[in-house]
């Protein structure tokens, strides 16, 4: 029972994380993700939480289809997120979260691009 509530928690701690980070700092310019935060972009991208620490989690559809929209509006935004102290607090691990659109199967994805260190499959 406990190992089917840890996704939840993870999700209410990443949530935590997101409102106390703008309680913290307020961004106005236009970044990675565009006019919206990083931190709006972060919180959207919730249901990969699981699939974003753990290579052999499955990857949630609601997830494969939020990265493949934030993919075709702001294709940087993934990456910025991934490398933000904020993805960091909340456990995502890049080098498997750079992973997901190749999981999600989606075809228009960056093939062969830096993320920081890490190079998307």
């Amino acid at each position: 029972m406990a190992l089917g509530l840890k996704p939840y928690c993870l999700v209410v701690l990443f949530v935590f994380l997101v409102s106390f980070e703008a309680l913290v700092r307020d961004v106005d310019a236009a970044g990675e993700c565009g006019r919206t935060p990083i931190r709006s972009a972060a919180a959207s991208l919730s249901p990969c939480l699981g699939a974003a620490g753990n290579a052999k989690a499955k990857v949630p559809p609601a997830c494969c289809a939020k990265v493949g929209a934030l993919l075709k509006t702001s294709p940087r935004c993934l990456c910025a997120i991934l490398l933000s102290p904020l993805a960091k607090q909340a456990g995502i691990k890049p080098a498997i979260g750079i992973g997901i659109p190749k999981r999600c199967n989606i075809r228009n994805r960056q093939a062969g691009k830096k993320c920081g260190r890490y190079t998307v499959p």
